[in-house]
């Protein structure tokens, strides 16, 4: 259904732009304020910036948001899902039947999960264009970078005390320093059952109306007690009315409108497709798994839910990127913007090569582009990522920080030792039957006699790798870890855990092919990209935004229904619709109604809106993204887009796109009459 869909939408995005789209994803430090105004008649407040910035969270994949000054924080429940599924047992189910923590002794602490709050930015474009425009091959220049930025980052975090990340815009135009507030005592306040989170399952996904109460909420505690946030979002019980202006506030996962066409063929040809083949076939993995019993239905239930939806966008993307008339547009673009350069001798000479090498790079990319990515074992074992990060923090440990890989930097060490450590559950058993089928997918893939594939089976076949390596491993014992991380690179060279010395014989590969992509491609990237960037900027300066990197943006637009085929979508479903549609399949899966909504139907006010859509701009990693009212109050939370709005991931423009939300009427309406939270309703709402 989903192939069968976007030719018609690649249609609309080539014969019906709007000439006044609601368009961008705009970081804080230059927010669309003429657009706004012009638009909207609203300029934000420096005020109102810093109070939304500083309230909104990434969870290091979706988005959250301070919603109390006692430390009450929103965001999805699918974002939740994983933590919801660690501290559930066969016992105690809170996925399948919710939980409500009435008292704040009751609120259960969540194993390996940190928030960051984004708290202050620095720019350091030109030091890195001044090195960057320096004598040096892309590899040389690359190593300059590297060391440079540490030192910024270094610097940044003694001045601030905060931790700080370098983000880069503009595919290498632009480079900041982000220094972010982290938490990491983060306990479980309230989940629906996932019934009522997920109404309508996958047939729903993507679509609307969609009648979903997907939100769940966190506590954060600093030193035993709640901590008291400088800015949070007071819930609107007012609501927003259809054509009202709403604004997003999230961390928008990457997205690729700046790329080359070149760029975007390699990932048409080779990343696209690969990734859906692994996905496909670690999902069936999965749903075999599941099948052999309730619990193993349990334990595994999340993975098949999330690879179901990345699936879902996946293949939207490819067949996207596959349709002729979307490409040509795409090539279209790009011989405008080097048409406009052409005429501009000065910038020619400067920028004109630039993306013929970047097309050079992307050649390269492809001689290795499977190899790379079916060697990425660690993916499918939480404790094959144990095993891979001792190996390789204690020896980068024993190198001069500037000289590490990024992720075992000083600045970052807490957040590396911190996953490290987690007491999540590990269910060997499932990451034995994953890893197995792997290894064998690799063996297929690369034969029996690459040197990775003897290295990594010893003469055994995937199935028996897979057991002896997990069945053997004391690694599942976070106090082993410990000890063999307080042993340093000694202690894990001696260690004959059989995990730790597979991690050890599989690390001078990937040592290698990740020198290659940082020195051969990234490196070329980064300079490329930084040229393209600039001559970007000459010709229109920040007439557009970057591309998202999964940073804090703001989108805006306003609540609105659209046409499709000869009928409207509304703006707005409710309780009314959800009850309907319950009724209209009989009640059947996924389309059950949830038994505490079903009870509760003659306290709510089936009129209440649940679920509406607006044309901010949004992708994954905002979901849980909070959507704000000109006062700075949470009106709606986000949790999906339509299927037409998968083209945000690669252009802007198209009338139907939407963000679907979680009214905030809807939201407390279920608190008061189907949860029975009124005293955290009370705390939403309080002034």
């Amino acid at each position: 259904m989903l192939r069968r869909l976007f030719p018609a939408v690649v249609l609309v995005l080539v014969t019906a732009v709007p000439a006044l789209a609601d368009e961008g994803m705009w970081p804080f430090d230059y927010p669309p304020t003429d657009l706004l105004q012009s638009r909207y008649g609203f300029t934000p407040s420096r005020e109102w910036l810093e109070h939304v910035q500083r309230s909104v969270l990434t969870t290091g994949g979706g988005t959250a948001a301070f919603v109390s000054p006692d430390g009450l924080v929103l965001t999805n429940h699918h974002v939740a899902y994983g933590q919801i599924e660690k501290l559930s047992s066969p016992e105690h189910d809170y996925v399948r039947d919710g939980f409500f923590a009435r008292t704040r002794e009751e609120e259960l602490r969540c194993s390996g999960l940190e928030l960051k709050l984004l708290w202050e930015t620095q720019d350091v474009t030109a030091q890195v264009r001044a090195l960057m425009s320096g004598p040096g091959t892309p590899e040389v220049l690359a190593a300059k970078r590297k060391a440079l930025l540490t030192k910024l980052e270094s610097a940044f975090a003694k001045k601030t005390g905060l931790r700080v990340d370098t983000v880069t815009l503009y595919q290498g135009g632009e480079y900041w320093l982000y220094g972010y507030r982290t938490f990491d005592d983060v306990r479980l306040v309230c989940a629906p059952d996932e019934q009522a989170a997920n109404f309508g399952g996958d047939p729903d996904n993507f679509g609307f109306p969609r009648h979903d109460l997907d939100f769940t909420f966190y506590r954060i505690y600093e030193n035993g007690k709640p901590v008291r946030p400088e800015h949070w979002l007071r819930v609107s019980e007012g609501g927003v009315k259809d054509g009202e202006l709403v604004l997003l506030a999230g961390h928008p996962g990457r997205t690729n409108r700046l790329r080359t066409a070149a760029q975007l063929e390699y990932e048409r040809d080779l990343d696209r497709p690969i990734r859906i083949g692994l996905q496909e076939r670690r999902l069936e993995v999965y749903r075999r798994y599941a099948a052999l019993g309730a619990e193993q239905e349990r334990r595994s239930r999340n993975a098949i839910r999330g690879l179901e939806n990345n699936l879902k966008r996946e293949r939207g993307f490819l067949a996207l990127l596959r349709d002729p008339a979307f490409f040509a547009g795409k090539r279209a673009e790009e011989d405008a913007l080097r048409a406009r350069l052409a005429k501009r001798p000065e910038l020619v000479a400067k920028y004109g090569d630039a993306w013929d090498r970047m097309a050079a790079v992307q050649a390269e990319l492809r001689t290795r582009a499977r190899t790379r990515s079916l060697r990425e074992i660690g993916r499918v074992s939480s404790l094959v990522d144990v095993a891979n990060t001792l190996v390789r923090l204690t020896a980068e440990m024993e190198k001069p920080n500037e000289k590490r890989f990024r992720e075992y930097q000083d600045d970052q060490l807490g957040v590396t030792r911190f996953r490290l450590f987690s007491r999540a559950p590990v269910y060997a058993d499932m990451e034995e039957v994953v890893l197995a089928d792997q290894l064998q997918m690799v063996v297929d893939s690369l034969g029996a006699g690459d040197p990775w594939v003897r290295a990594a089976l010893g003469g055994r076949t995937p199935a028996e790798a897979a057991h002896a390596l997990l069945s053997g491993t004391k690694l599942a014992d976070v106090e082993e870890r410990q000890r063999l991380l307080a042993g340093g690179r000694k202690a894990v060279e001696a260690s004959t855990d059989p995990l730790i010395a597979w991690a050890r014989a599989l690390d001078p590969a990937y040592r290698e092919m990740r020198a290659w992509m940082e020195e051969r491609i990234e490196s070329a990237e980064s300079v490329e990209g930084l040229r393209i960037a600039e001559a970007r900027f000459q010709l229109d300066g920040h007439a557009s935004p970057p591309d998202a990197t999964g940073t804090l943006r703001l989108s805006y637009g306003k609540v609105a229904g659209y046409p499709q085929t000869e009928s409207f979508v509304p703006p707005f479903t409710t309780y009314y619709g959800l009850f309907d549609r319950a009724h209209a399949f009989d009640d059947r899966d996924p389309f059950t109604l949830p038994k505490r909504i079903h009870e509760a139907e003659s306290r709510l006010d089936l009129a209440t809106p649940l679920n509406f859509v607006t044309t901010c701009e949004s992708v994954g990693g905002n979901s849980g993204s909070p959507f704000v009212n000109r006062a700075g109050e949470l009106v709606g939370l986000d949790f999906d887009g339509n299927i037409q709005s998968f083209l945000w991931t690669f252009t802007t423009a198209d009338h139907q796109s939407r963000s679907v939300a979680v009214d905030a009427r809807g939201l407390l309406e279920a608190l008061r009459k189907v949860y029975d939270m009124n005293a955290l309703a009370d705390e939403l709402t309080k002034r």
